[in-house]
Parts: C-alpha cells; sequence; structure tokens
C-alpha cells in the first residue's frame, strides 16, 4: 500500500526557525522531519511512497538524489581511479519515492488530486509532512479494512488548537469542526487510511483544501470513520513545537523512534 505525503505547503507559522527549506525538511536531529514520518512508515512495511511536492520541493529532491551523502559518512579518494566510499547511514535499497510537483500554490485537495495516477485504484495511507506519532499503523489500516468506509482518520488527544471530530457508533463521525475556539474531543491527528472512491471527492482546482468541502461531504455521506489513538502525538507547526521535538530526540526520549 502506497503512503502519500503531503510536502507543498508554506509552513507560514514557522519561518523564524527556516524559511529557506520547505517545512517538511526542517530537522529533528540530524534529519528532516519529513524523514522521520516516513521511517515510521517503513518500520511497520510501508516502504512505497508519493510525495507532493510544492513551495521548495527541490529541496526535497535533492535530498533524496544525494541521500547517501547526506545521511553517510564517507571517504573522497581523488587518487587514480578514485571514487565515494559510504562508511554507514540508512539503507534505503528496499524504498520506493516518488517525487510529485502538485504545484507551488495548490491547497491540500488540489495536491491529492494530482496524484491519482501514482496511486492506482487501491487503498493507500495519506499523512502531512510535518507531524510524528507513536501511531500503530498496521493497526489504522487493519480497521480501515474492517469498516468499508471511503476514509479513515486518525483521532488524537490533542492542544486545543486544532480542529475537533465527534464519532458515533462504529467510529463513523457525526460532525467536523475546523479549529473550533474550545473543543472537548478527539482532533485529526493527520494518518489516514483512503479508498481510492477518495478522489470523487476530489478536484484540481487550486484553492480545494482537503479538509473543508471534502471533508464535510464525507462526513455528510457516513463515510468518514475515526481511529481512536491514545498515544503520543506532535505536530510541528511553531518554533516552540521544533524545540520541543528536537529536545525530546536529543535526550533520547521520542516516542516516534522505532
Amino acid at each position: 500500500m502506497k503512503t502519500v505525503i503531503l510536502c507543498g505547503g508554506l509552513g507560514t507559522r514557522i519561518r523564524d526557525v527556516a524559511d529557506d527549506i520547505p517545512k517538511p525538511m526542517i530537522p529533528i536531529g540530524p534529519y528532516p522531519i519529513l524523514w522521520h514520518i516516513m521511517k515510521t512508515y517503513a518500520h511497520f512495511g510501508h516502504r512505497e511512497f508519493v510525495l507532493c511536492l510544492g513551495y521548495k520541493g527541490h529541496s526535497i529532491k535533492n535530498f533524496f538524489l544525494n541521500y547517501e551523502a547526506y545521511t553517510s559518512n564517507f571517504t573522497l579518494d581523488y587518487g587514480k581511479g578514485g571514487g565515494i566510499e559510504y562508511h554507514d547511514g540508512h539503507d534505503l535499497s528496499d524504498w520506493k519515492i516518488s517525487l510529485i510537483d502538485t504545484g507551488g500554490k495548490a491547497m491540500t485537495g488540489a495536491r491529492i488530486a494530482r496524484i491519482r495516477e501514482y496511486v492506482g485504484d487501491e487503498d493507500f495511507m495519506l499523512t502531512y509532512g510535518d507531524g510524528v506519532s507513536d501511531v500503530d499503523i498496521n493497526s489504522l489500516v487493519e480497521f480501515h479494512k474492517s469498516h468499508g468506509k471511503v476514509l479513515t482518520v486518525t483521532g488524537v488527544r490533542p492542544p486545543g488548537r486544532f480542529g475537533e471530530m465527534v464519532s458515533g457508533s462504529g467510529g463513523v463521525i457525526s460532525e467536523f469542526n475546523e479549529k473550533p475556539q474550545a473543543t472537548a474531543g478527539r482532533i485529526s491527528g493527520g494518518f489516514f487510511v483512503a479508498r481510492p472512491e477518495l478522489f470523487d471527492y476530489l478536484e484540481e482546482r487550486e484553492d480545494l483544501v482537503f479538509e473543508q468541502e471534502p471533508m464535510h461531504k464525507l462526513v455528510a455521506d457516513e463515510q468518514l470513520v475515526m481511529f481512536k489513538h491514545d498515544g503520543f502525538w506532535q505536530p510541528m507547526d511553531t518554533s516552540r513545537e521544533y524545540q520541543l521535538l528536537n529536545s525530546m530526540y536529543d535526550n533520547g526520549r521520542a516516542p516516534w523512534v522505532r
């Protein structure tokens, strides 16, 4: 099953950390947060990715084109018949990564719509390039397969500045409120599993926000179901959250690292 990762946003709320690279390339420790997210999926055996690029997407392309150099110690031999000897690093030989330019200004719904041909007619996973979690990906997938609805979203318990979801019997969502003033329920943790019918709810128009029209239509059709996750989840939207995640990683207290 392929994993689609949204990597094209401007990341305006975290520009004070880095404004010369896209948000998914902001590091936790020595590696971009995007790498950490992909390693989570790889840990559960999911190693085929579709990256939806946009703002400064060339930085992400450059990272993967030069992956060994960025993540390894190596020796350069400039002598006759010389070359490069890599000493360590993280092997990606069993990974397949499609890096797709989905537009510089496209919103999330448009980006997803534009990678349809790379996903095909199979179920796929979907997440954002700016949040880490210890969610059990395979349990999420199995739950999605069990109910037959179009979209499964991971519901987490979070800071109150995010959108709230309310679910009824069987996890079917009855209400989706984007960033209410005060909430007591769960919010979207951004780890989704979708049936290919999700594309019927999407258009390629630039201003289509996945979390608005498509999500509300899915709710109206009773096609959005919540997978409850009570473990660790943390986005990186602000410099404070950037510092928090790096502190956790540096001190060996990073629950998402397996």
